[in-house]
C-alpha cells in the first residue's frame, strides 16, 4: 500500500507495509518452527520418567536429583527477558537455531555425563535452549500471521507444546527401557540438530518484502525498550494474567500434581499417572476455539480472563479452606479448571502482550509476559515443597501447601481486574 505526501514543490510515496496475510508459507513457517517446540518441551519434562534411573546412575538422593528441573526452569524464567532482546535484534530464525543447538548439546551432555556435575550442566544447556525457543515461535506468529490470527497461532502453539508435555513420558519411557540411558538421550539429540538444520533451511524472519529485509522495526536501546513493554497496558495485562492461570497447573506438572493425587486425595499411584495425563491432554482443545472467537471479536478477552482467574481463585481457596482436606471429586475439579487455566493462557495473555507494542518488537514485551508466569510457578514450588518439608504427610499438609500459589493466583487476579476494569 502506498500514501502520497506532499512537501513544497515535491511530491514522493512511501510504502507502507500491509499487513501480512497468513497463507500457506506462513503456515509451512511457524509449523517447522513449533516442532522445535514440541522438542524443546520433551527435553524440559523428559527428566520427570528419567528420575529414578537418574538418582542410581549419579548415586545422588531425592534432594539433589530435585536441583535438575527446578534449575534448569530458573535458567528458563531468567532469561526471559534477554531472549526478548535477542530476538528483537537477531530475529526469530537464529535465535531459533541457537537454541536448538543449546538443546542438542545440553541433551547430548546429560547422556554421557559420568557425575551429576555435568549433567547439572547439562540441564543447564537444556534449559538455555528451552528459553530462546517458545518466544521466537509465537514472535514469528507475530510477523508471519494478521493480527485476527494471532491469538489463534498462539493458542495452537500452546496445544503443540502441550501435546510435547503429554507425549514425552511414554516414549522416553521405553526407550529407557529398551535402549538404555546412553542411546535414548542422544537419539534425542540427533532429533534436536535434524531440527535445527530444518529451521535453518526453511524459517525466514518475515513474508518476502514485508517491511524491507530488515528483522527489527525501528531498534531501540535495551531499558528503553523495557519502559516501552511495562507502560503499555496490553503487557501488563497479560503478566497478571499469565501469572494468575497459568502458574497454578504449572506447579501441578512441575512437581506436586503427583503426589497430591496421591497422597491428598487418595488415589491408587498408576491411576494418579493417568489422571494427570489426562487433565493436561483433556484441556488441550479449548485454545484453538478460544483462539479463534478472540481472533474474530477481542472484546472478549476481558471477560474471558476475569471468568479464568475468578473460576481458578474460587479452586484454590477451596483447597486451602476445606477442613480436612477437599473431597477427591472437588479436588479433581479444581485440577481440571487448573488445567484449561495453563492450556489458554498462551492464547490470552500473549494476545493482550502485543496491544500497543510494534510488530518487530513484540519479544521483550513477550518475555515479560511468560516470565511472570514461570517465576510465579517456581515461587510457588519451591514454597511447597517447603511446606511440604516441615509438617507430617497427609491431606492437611497439602492444604496448607496450597497457601502460596492461592495467595499469588487471588493477588494477580486483583491487579488483572483493576487493569481490565480500568477505563482507558
Amino acid at each position: 500500500m502506498t500514501q502520497t505526501q506532499t512537501s513544497g514543490d515535491r511530491t514522493k510515496e512511501t510504502t507502507v507495509p500491509a499487513e501480512p496475510s497468513g497463507g500457506a508459507r506462513a503456515w509451512v513457517v511457524w509449523g517447522v518452527a513449533v516442532i522445535g517446540y514440541f522438542l524443546a518441551m520433551v527435553h524440559r519434562n523428559g527428566l520427570g520418567v528419567a528420575a529414578l534411573e537418574a538418582q542410581a546412575r549419579f548415586d545422588v538422593g531425592p534432594a539433589v536429583l530435585s536441583l535438575l528441573p527446578m534449575l534448569q526452569l530458573l535458567v528458563y524464567v531468567l532469561l526471559q527477558v534477554p531472549t526478548g532482546l535477542l530476538a528483537d535484534r537477531l530475529g526469530p530464525r537464529f535465535t531459533l537455531v541457537i537454541g536448538m543447538v543449546a538443546m542438542a548439546i545440553g541433551s547430548c551432555l546429560f547422556a554421557l555425563a559420568p557425575g551429576i556435575e555435568a549433567a547439572i550442566a547439562g540441564r543447564f544447556l537444556i534449559g538455555l535452549g528451552d528459553a530462546l525457543v517458545f518466544l521466537n515461535v509465537i514472535r514469528l506468529a507475530a510477523l508471519w500471521f494478521p493480527r485476527s490470527r494471532y491469538a489463534l497461532v498462539s493458542g495452537l502453539t500452546g496445544v503443540v507444546g502441550g501435546t510435547g508435555q503429554v507425549a514425552s513420558a511414554a516414549p522416553l519411557a521405553w526407550a529407557l527401557g529398551g535402549v538404555g540411558w546412553v542411546a535414548a538421550f542422544l537419539t534425542t539429540t540427533g532429533l534436536t540438530l535434524l531440527v535445527a538444520l530444518l529451521v535453518l533451511a526453511v524459517v525466514r524472519d518475515r513474508p518476502e518484502g514485508a517491511a524491507g529485509h530488515s528483522t527489527v522495526i525501528d531498534p531501540i536501546p535495551v531499558w528503553a525498550a523495557l519502559k516501552e513493554a511495562l507502560s503499555a497496558r496490553g503487557p501488563r495485562i497479560g503478566m497478571a494474567h499469565h501469572a494468575a492461570i497459568m502458574a497454578p497447573f504449572t506447579m501441578m506438572m512441575v512437581l506436586w500434581g503427583y503426589p497430591f493425587l496421591v497422597t491428598g486425595l487418595g488415589l491408587a499411584e498408576g491411576t494418579a499417572a493417568l489422571t494427570l495425563t489426562a487433565l493436561a491432554a483433556g484441556a488441550l482443545w479449548t485454545a484453538p476455539l478460544v483462539g479463534v472467537l478472540v481472533g474474530r471479536r477481542p472484546a472478549l478477552r476481558g471477560g474471558l480472563a476475569l471468568t479464568l482467574v475468578s473460576v481458578i481463585g474460587l479452586g484454590l481457596v477451596l483447597l486451602v479452606a476445606w477442613p480436612g482436606g477437599v473431597p477427591t471429586g472437588v479436588g479433581l475439579a479444581v485440577m481440571a479448571v487448573c488445567a484449561v487455566g495453563q492450556t489458554l493462557a498462551p492464547t490470552i495473555s500473549f494476545d493482550y502482550a502485543r496491544d500497543g507494542i510494534p510488530a518487530g518488537r513484540t519479544g521483550v514485551a513477550s518475555g515479560l509476559v511468560n516470565m511472570s508466569g514461570f517465576t510465579t510457578a517456581v515461587a510457588c514450588t519451591v514454597a511447597a515443597g517447603a511446606i511440604l518439608q516441615a509438617l507430617p504427610p497427609g491431606p492437611d499438609a497439602f492444604r496448607l501447601a496450597f497457601l502460596p500459589i492461592c495467595a499469588t493466583t487471588l493477588l494477580s487476579g486483583g491487579v488483572l481486574a483493576a487493569l481490565v476494569l480500568r477505563r482507558r
